[in-house]
């Protein structure tokens, strides 16, 4: 599979009728027995969370995923909507989804919200609402035991994905690669995003305290999570392609726990 040549500057790909992916997102939610807690609106957009109860009593997990945070990544609301309308989570996992974190910049085809500004960005001293919001939905949940950040590359030649893993903790990154080659090619530099990489996993050296500009990731392993996983598609491939790798991505993390 060879990329399409699309992209030029900046991500120049398909795009999404955001209001309609949200749409169905809820009711794929209400048909399965989602809640859903409302914790910001913004151009007419709610921005909503889904809550799902584990259904076994036996090592229970919670499992955080988010999507949407940047609105010229169109595969990841698209692959949240797959993994709810899928419905395949292991019965010991309790999951909190953000379906989408930034719809008016699907509107926009934009990596930023309205006035401009990059919400993965803003998450150690925020200004933008949307984020205030949802650190303060955040900071009312309960610890997790793995997140998922679901994003894109419009530059890349293939999947790759950090790994936020301070206390060494049994790693799901090989595991997430191996499921996702079987869908989509796996970005094999040695250097990615100028960070050393190996079988496109990037485990990054970072204290987020050096760090003036936090994004989502490092917000979360600070506060919320010890096991933090931000998955990349190739947004220069076929979007089925990207939705099919996040979505692999997804259960290879839950099906690991």
């Amino acid at each position: 599979m060879e990329r399409l040549g699309k992209n030029s500057g900046k991500y120049l790909g398909e795009t999404i009728d955001i209001r309609a992916v949200l749409e169905d997102v809820r009711l794929a939610a209400e048909q399965h027995g989602w809640t859903s807690e409302v914790f910001h609106e913004t151009g007419g957009f709610k921005l909503f969370a889904l809550h799902r109860d584990a259904r076994a009593g036996n090592n229970r997990k919670r499992v955080y995923l988010s999507a949407g945070i940047h609105g010229d990544e169109p595969a990841s609301p698209l692959a949240a909507l797959k993994l709810l309308q899928e419905n395949r989570w292991p019965d010991n996992v309790e999951v909190w989804l953000c379906p989408c974190l930034n719809p008016i910049g699907f509107t926009l085809n934009s990596r930023t919200n309205v006035n401009g500004l990059d919400l993965n960005r803003g998450y150690l001293n925020p200004v933008a609402d949307e984020i205030i919001a949802h650190i303060a939905w955040l900071e009312r949940q309960p610890a997790f035991d793995l997140c998922m950040l679901l994003h894109e590359d419009w530059e890349s030649n293939g999947f790759y994905l950090y790994e936020q893993n301070p206390d060494q903790r049994l790693s799901f990154a090989e595991k997430i690669i191996e499921a996702v080659e079987k869908v989509c090619p796996i970005e094999r530099s040695e250097i990615i995003e100028d960070r050393p990489a190996s079988g496109g996993i990037v485990r990054p050296n970072i204290d987020p305290r050096s760090r003036p500009d936090w994004p989502e990731a490092f917000y979360l392993i600070t506060h919320k999570t010890r096991q933090s996983y931000t998955v990349e598609a190739p947004s220069d491939f076929p979007l089925p392609t990207r939705v099919n790798a996040l979505f692999a991505a997804a259960n290879a993390a839950l099906d690991s726990l």
